[in-house]
């Protein structure tokens, strides 16, 4: 009779693994079709997109994928862009979907940074060791030494040069709300900024 009940038990638990398991692929599925059509249209195949207008999505990081698209699914991420373009797009996925469409996208090979530029080398030491006289900090002590962020704290490099660009000024001048970053950003010039997305970008 115990036998009867572990082998019971057993079942019963790999048959809610298996749903589970298959619910997860349901929902893989459904988001790399996404990906590949409506997502596609603005931010590229594999996300790499090729208009500065849309940001670069391959190998961006999972975890800040899913937490941006939902703040435009709940309008709390407000700046102009998100409004103009994600939050309808946001408005028809549910966290399942939010959730593989990170993975989607932080499975893609993401585009490197390019190599020189006039302003590289300053860029490169703002970014790695800030500006202590403007209290502006180190980029690299959130993003990551190669500026490959980590978990909501976004991949920059390798992103296009004008979208990086604006965020840094609309994060400066709460066009964006992020109080993080506002205070991060608030002193910067628009040299330091200019150099930043030298060292950062690609375009």
């Amino acid at each position: 009779m115990k036998l009867r009940l572990v082998a019971i038990l057993v079942a019963g638990a790999c048959l809610a693994a298996s749903l589970a398991f298959a619910e997860d692929n349901a929902a893989g599925r459904a988001a790399e079709a996404k990906a590949t059509t409506t997502c596609q249209d603005c931010h590229g195949p594999k996300g790499d997109s090729t208009v500065a207008t849309f940001p670069r999505l391959n190998g961006q990081q999972a975890d800040y994928i899913a937490a941006q698209l939902k703040n435009f699914r709940d309008h709390s991420r407000s700046d102009p862009h998100a409004q103009a373009y994600m939050w309808g797009m946001a408005s028809q996925l549910d966290d399942s979907i939010i959730t593989e469409l990170g993975k989607y996208y932080g499975g893609q090979t993401p585009t490197p940074p390019q190599s020189g530029g006039a302003l590289a080398a300053e860029g490169k030491k703002l970014y790695l060791s800030g500006a202590p006289a403007q209290n502006v900090p180190a980029c690299a002590t959130c993003h990551g030494a190669h500026a490959e962020g980590n978990s909501i704290m976004p991949r920059l490099a390798g992103q296009h040069a004008d979208y990086l660009k604006k965020q840094l000024e609309a994060f400066r001048s709460t066009l964006r709300e992020n109080d993080i970053m506002h205070a991060n950003t608030k002193d910067m010039t628009d040299s330091q900024i200019e150099a930043l997305v030298s060292y950062l970008a690609n375009d």
